[in-house]
């Protein structure tokens, strides 16, 4: 079984280099599964255009290129072993659990996310601890619109010190570009940066046996009567890989142009669907393409073009 990711890499590249041109203050995230790419890829990437990267938590900082500083954007309740990246507080207690542990950090400040975030007084709570305040941190949900995230922005920053970095999530460029010159900004940015250029990327998968069958007939764990006469065509792509139903219970698969109804859920490592007869059916040694986001993929093998 394998799930395939086809880059144009001069289409790729070219997109994610135009916006690391124009963007001051970029951080690019290389969080998860590193947007289906791979963390420590990304980061080798953006160490070639910016000093600094975020990750999501203190168990992905190991591997990253040693020039690179890192940012961890989950607040921790385990301190890291090392004093190197810029950790992410939004409450006391996150700062009660990093113990003898002293460095940069960031403080989350609250937004309408209401995930994390706390009062601006943790900034001098951190500093009586020994720790370097380099920013706040701002994480607007991603409803709404540009202005009304730059409206919340503005407010809740208005009495922390302007000469403390603000870091945001979650902004359009143009937004971003046009925040009050009176501070300093960061914008850390991963979807629209790494799947920017939609049409260089192209999720595959490949056809590993196709079966006749005919209405009545059972098949599958759960030994669900088939839909009609047709074919099962297995496909080497499954939960392993992160490939489920799509939210509204579709199928993530097509060939010719085709959605391919699933016979079951996909199950580890293979997918089971159903061709009714009379469409086109897939050969063994096909592929199909996979409809799902990248950053919950794993892919199993790259293909750069």
């Amino acid at each position: 079984m394998t799930v395939f990711l086809t880059v144009r890499t001069t289409v790729w590249r070219s997109q994610i280099a135009q916006m690391a041109a124009t963007t001051a203050g970029l951080v690019p995230v290389v969080k998860g599964n590193g947007y289906g790419f791979g963390r420590l890829r990304l980061a080798e990437i953006a160490a070639e255009f910016c000093d600094t990267v975020a990750v999501g938590t203190v168990h992905e900082l190991a591997g990253l290129p040693d020039a690179l500083t890192a940012v961890v954007l989950t607040p921790t309740l385990q301190a890291p072993a090392t004093s190197d990246p810029i950790l992410t507080v939004g409450r006391p207690e996150h700062l009660d659990a990093l113990d003898a542990w002293v460095g940069r950090v960031l403080v989350k400040l609250p937004t309408d996310l209401r995930r994390y975030g706390g009062s601006s007084s943790l900034i001098d709570i951190a500093r009586t601890r020994g720790h370097e305040v380099v920013g706040v941190s701002l994480h607007p949900p991603i409803a709404g619109t540009d202005g009304d995230r730059i409206e919340q922005i503005t407010s809740v920053i208005t009495h922390v010190d302007p000469r403390l970095t603000v870091w945001l999530s979650h902004l359009g460029l143009d937004a971003y570009r046009a925040l009050p010159p009176d501070r300093s900004y960061r914008l850390r940015v991963g979807t629209s940066l790494w799947h920017g250029e939609k049409t260089a990327l192209h999720l595959t998968a490949d056809v590993l046996d196709v079966r006749a069958v005919s209405a009545g007939m059972t098949a599958g764990y759960h030994q669900a009567a088939v839909a009609g006469d047709g074919h099962l065509v297995m496909i080497g792509a499954g939960t392993t890989n992160g490939v489920t139903p799509l939210a509204d219970n579709l199928s993530p698969f097509h060939f010719a142009r085709t959605r391919l109804a699933l016979h079951e859920a996909p199950h580890m490592h293979t997918s089971m669907a159903f061709v009714p007869a009379g469409d086109s059916v897939p050969d063994v040694g096909d592929e199909v393409d996979v409809q799902r986001p990248l950053h919950m993929t794993a892919v199993d093998e790259f293909r750069w073009k």
